[in-house]
């Protein structure tokens, strides 16, 4: 018998929000002796094959062929395996079946952003509140996403635990030996969707650098994977601004590489319109980078009174901001310090906690 199976079927090589959740809380979850449903290998677990073409690696096709598994072959998995509980690090869940779950929401972006004719819009709209209404129990990453499920869904809020997350500790720190960059760069980290709102970083900074003239030399390094869907109309926005030798389009940078980036940065600015919780605000801080993001959603949950917090709506502000730390190297050294005291708060360790009590009440 196994009691408790996870379900990482939605785990892939190039790990962004879940799967860097995922990764970094199972090592806490060994006392559990789960049985991990996965397409890799984890030392020290025991591990049931699925296979791994259901991955956001693989788009549309990928998620579709994961919902299929998830609704005929996973019910059948947690038979065969006679598990007491699925835990699933996303919120997705087979219903109108007897396997008992416990899920993850990160945020429901889907909604408060609607896009018409996205698969994902539908998902969240018609297919989630058979999924919530069923689960044994739900865990999300902020207070600001547990709101967000009583809202949308009528979930009461005792079906509902926050737990916030955490950062890689041993990867995101002071860098004392680094060189210093030869140019002033403002960092943007992220996915370029529209609701993290960068065409209103792009119109900021452009006004930042053509008001400031002693910040001319500034550039916006925007560092996320290139969307067909969305980074065309960034550039056209940069060229229309005039300001192409000054921003940078990063691509996806990997892991290895986003502390030396982050740690460069006069600043991350990240005012995203939401955010289920924000890594990079945290990665930010644990660097020591001074941070200027939004103040709205989970974002203040994470920042504290550690970042420069503006309304993300106000292309005035987001500008302020930026002027004000690139000519404020007090305010520079302060927000460092405040980061790296903010980030004490947060651990994998203390996550895994709070997490492995509420499964263990199901199990």
């Amino acid at each position: 018998m196994n009691d408790l199976i996870v379900n990482l079927s939605i785990v892939f090589e190039k790990p962004t929000g879940i799967s860097n959740y995922i990764t970094n809380l199972l090592p806490y979850l060994k006392s559990l002796q789960p049985t991990l449903l996965t397409s890799q290998t984890y030392q020290d677990f025991n591990c049931y094959s699925i296979p791994g073409d259901m991955t956001p690696l693989q788009g549309t096709k990928g998620h579709f062929r994961r919902l299929l598994w998830t609704q005929l072959k996973l019910p059948k998995i947690a038979s065969q395996l006679q598990a007491k509980l699925l835990f699933s690090p996303q919120p997705e869940a087979p219903i109108f079946t007897k396997t008992r779950y416990i899920i993850q929401v990160h945020d429901l972006i889907p909604l408060r952003f609607p896009q018409p004719n996205s698969p994902l819009t539908q998902y969240f709209r018609y297919y989630l509140p058979f999924v919530l209404k069923q689960a044994e129990h739900i865990i999300c990453n902020s207070q600001a996403t547990a709101k967000d499920i009583q809202e949308y869904y009528g979930i009461k809020s005792s079906k509902i635990t926050p737990i916030l997350l955490a950062h890689n500790s041993a990867h995101f720190h002071p860098n004392l030996y680094r060189v210093e960059s030869e140019v002033n760069y403002f960092l943007y980290l992220g996915r370029q969707d529209p609701y993290k709102n960068l065409h209103r970083l792009i119109q900021s900074f452009a006004k930042l650098i053509k008001q400031k003239s002693h910040l001319k030399e500034y550039q916006l390094w925007l560092a996320g994977p290139c969307d067909r869907r969305f980074t065309p109309t960034l550039q056209t926005h940069v060229q229309e601004l005039e300001i192409t030798p000054q921003v940078k389009f990063l691509d996806y940078v990997p892991f290895a590489d986003l502390p030396n980036l982050i740690s460069g940065a006069t600043a991350l600015v990240f005012p995203s319109l939401w955010e289920g919780f924000g890594f990079p605000v945290l990665e930010a801080m644990a660097c020591g980078t001074p941070v200027i993001t939004s103040n709205i959603s989970s974002l203040p949950e994470v920042a504290g009174d550690a970042a420069i917090l503006v309304n993300p709506y106000s292309i005035e502000e987001i500008t302020a901001a930026m002027q004000t730390i690139a000519s404020d190297s007090q305010l520079r050294s302060h927000l460092s310090h405040l980061g790296l005291q903010r980030v004490k708060q947060f651990s994998w360790e203390k996550t895994a906690k709070q997490t492995i009590e509420v499964l263990s009440a199901y199990l």
